[in-house]
């Protein structure tokens, strides 16, 4: 089972890209309730230049600029002090493990994960092999930095902490929630729009029949439109 609480570490050189974000929703209420805390840490506060530097170009050369080891990892040993209790340390990085709902699950056994975001041309490669984290990759694509992976992947655990959502249901009747399946297609009011009814199964209340409906259209989904039918 999931853990009850959670406490992320979110180290970022852009903090102020998350108080929106962690005033919204599920996750503020989430919050207010105490079973999620979310920290934030500027990586630049454990930068020894004056002017706060935490990059430097690439050995060898190449474009961009590379996060440097020093701040990164004086900041993570920093932030696992700040509590008896050491967290996983996760970097995103689009090089590491793809996450999936399995990856989510797993994560959200864990009682703390210090959220690791890169930039630029990513992170000097010692700084993976002196904290030894557990890489994430949010999929097959580039994002600026790793904090809007930070972000779906706070998103992602959260649903599965007891307590978040309303009806625990809505956590395991989902798409992923199992490997390959994909939900069923859902309906509401009005009956009726634009000429389009809803299947007159969903109003007849034959609970046995919905379930049945809804198992079918579930495994017609996920033969049609999961990654393995592509």
């Amino acid at each position: 089972m999931p853990v009850a609480t959670i406490r992320f570490d979110i180290l970022t050189l852009f903090p102020d890209l998350f108080p929106s974000y962690l005033s919204q929703s599920l996750l503020k209420l989430a919050i207010q309730a105490q079973l999620v805390q979310v920290h934030l840490w500027n990586i630049r506060d454990w930068s020894t230049d004056k002017h706060q530097k935490v990059d430097d170009r690439p050995f060898g050369g190449g474009p961009g600029m590379v996060l440097m080891p020093e701040p990164i990892v004086t900041c993570v040993e920093a932030v696992q002090a700040q509590t008896e209790q050491p967290g996983q340390v996760v970097m995103l990085t689009p090089t590491g493990r793809r996450l999936t709902q399995p990856v989510v699950a797993e994560l959200a056994e864990l009682p703390r994960l210090l959220l690791l975001c890169g930039r630029y041309e990513g992170f000097d490669d010692r700084i993976r092999q002196e904290l030894n984290p557990l890489e994430i990759s949010a999929g097959d694509f580039i994002c600026n930095g790793g904090e809007v992976p930070a972000m779906l992947l706070i998103d992602t655990i959260i649903r599965l902490i007891p307590g978040v959502l309303g009806d625990e249901a809505s956590a395991t009747d989902e798409s992923h929630s199992e490997p390959g399946r994909l939900e069923y297609p859902q309906f509401t009011r009005p009956r009726v729009f634009r000429g389009r009814t809803v299947p007159e199964v969903l109003l007849s209340g034959n609970h046995q029949a919905i379930a049945k409906w809804r198992e079918e259209q579930s495994q017609a989904r996920s033969t049609t439109r999961s990654p393995q039918s592509i």
